[in-house]
């Protein structure tokens, strides 16, 4: 229960779904918890309810001085950040290409995409001083293949330009002993999800060869192993958790 001590994760998009588990899991490991998140009550409760280990901060992740105050303020609490989890993110409009406005396209990719930039490039530092890193992008398998019959472009695109945001840190930080890997999920148990398909995903299970949606924790449990030490030798990969969606 020890797999991430001594470790200082700052983790975005923590009020419901994965980042709200991931949280509960990385203080689980004994990880210092900066928690993020634009609604401050859940986060907030949250953060409460696990103690002294998580702290929360109000964070508007396409906002490049938010993520400077918070990664200030994170150090201040906790000392240098050696994790980061790239976890917030929103589903955007099902529409036709066509119909799409733009600007809610770019509101998806400022949250989806943007944000992955602007939180490596305001916690690459910490973990320069800290001598080590792991950093885990958040995508989707909408990152790997795009959708049939649920037409949502700018998510898809956002997704697949975490994949290109992910290896090109991986490649630069490499010889810094930092590590960027990208977590693509599947259908799993969230609010995004239920919202995305008919309520409690009925209509997506046909579509997944396990015949089940996944358990938030069960994606936790690779971004832990990707946060510790125990993936010392892994950088710059793609890490699907789709119960076999993308293999047909």
């Amino acid at each position: 229960m020890n797999r991430l001590a001594g470790k200082v994760a700052l983790i975005t998009g923590t009020a419901r779904g994965m980042g709200s588990t991931h949280a509960r899991g990385f203080v689980a490991e004994g990880a210092k918890v900066i928690m993020t998140d634009v609604n401050p009550g859940p986060a907030a409760a949250l953060a409460a309810e696990l103690g002294p280990d998580a702290l929360f901060l109000e964070h508007d992740v396409a906002n490049q001085a938010d993520w400077q105050r918070v990664v200030t303020t994170g150090e201040a609490q906790f000392g240098p950040i050696n994790i980061l989890v790239n976890n917030a993110g929103v589903l955007g409009p099902t529409v036709q290409l066509v119909d799409l406005r733009e600007t809610d396209y770019m509101k998806v990719c400022a949250i989806n995409q943007h944000s992955v930039f602007l939180g490596m490039q305001a916690t690459i530092p910490s973990m320069l001083r800290a001598g080590k890193g792991s950093i885990v992008n958040i995508s989707s398998i909408s990152g790997m293949v795009a959708n049939y019959g649920a037409p949502n472009v700018a998510y898809v695109a956002s997704k697949f330009a975490v994949r290109g945001l992910t290896k090109a840190a991986a490649m630069e930080y490499a010889r810094n002993n930092i590590r960027v890997n990208s977590v693509h999920p599947g259908f799993i148990m969230t609010p995004m999800m239920v919202e995305a398909t008919d309520e409690k995903g009925g209509d997506a299970m046909s579509l997944i060869p396990l015949g089940r949606i996944a358990d938030p924790q069960e994606v936790t449990n690779l971004v832990v192993f990707l946060a510790s030490d125990e993936s010392s030798y892994i950088t710059g990969a793609e890490h699907v958790i789709d119960a076999g969606m993308t293999t047909h």
